[in-house]
């Protein structure tokens, strides 16, 4: 069942949770809400919450969190981008990219000059329109334990100040994914 969302922009809101209550209220009781657990990769929790609520049910999500980054020489911080979600029944009203906007509205406040996200190869052309760039060359990422491996996922980044360009080098984000 498809609910329709009033004409006016929803309000996103900071939320001062988000658990697994909170993700079941989007996806309800699916084990693998994003559709990657076939990576079988450890995911870092994010610090921030962004969500659209209708009619007291949460609807649309986006977390970030302030990631360690090395890019060639360069050791730098970006915000990480991720559990961005959107109940399946409100898809394509917008609800994504009112979320994100609202969280990269926040994540320009917070000092790197980066936005980092890993997503499915389906959803590249969602971040595209919204302005974020597809990075072509792996990505390392931590893992327990002390292992690291190559993000399977596409790798996303947006400048987060203006100027912002992305280094040449290899990319080794230095904590879990996020």
């Amino acid at each position: 069942m498809t609910t329709n969302l009033p004409s006016a922009s929803p309000a996103v809101v900071r939320l001062a949770r988000y658990t697994k209550t909170e993700l079941s209220e989007i996806f309800g009781d699916d084990d693998d809400p994003f559709g990657v657990s076939w990576a079988g990769l450890t995911w870092r929790a994010k610090q921030e919450h962004f969500g659209v609520r209708q009619d007291g049910r949460l609807v649309a999500h986006t977390g970030l969190v302030t990631v360690p980054l090395s890019i060639g020489s360069l050791e730098t911080r970006a915000v990480g981008f991720g559990g961005v979600a959107v109940a399946p029944g409100l898809r394509g009203q917008g609800l994504a990219r009112i979320v994100v906007t609202a969280a990269l509205e926040h994540a320009r406040t917070v000092g790197p000059r980066y936005g980092l996200l890993f997503c499915l190869p389906h959803l590249l052309p969602l971040y595209q329109k919204l302005g974020w760039q597809q990075l072509h060359e792996d990505v390392v990422v931590e893992q327990p334990e002390d292992t690291t491996t190559v993000m399977p996922l596409e790798t996303m980044w947006t400048p987060l100040c203006d100027g912002a360009q992305w280094p040449v080098g290899p990319v080794r984000l230095r904590s879990l994914p996020m």
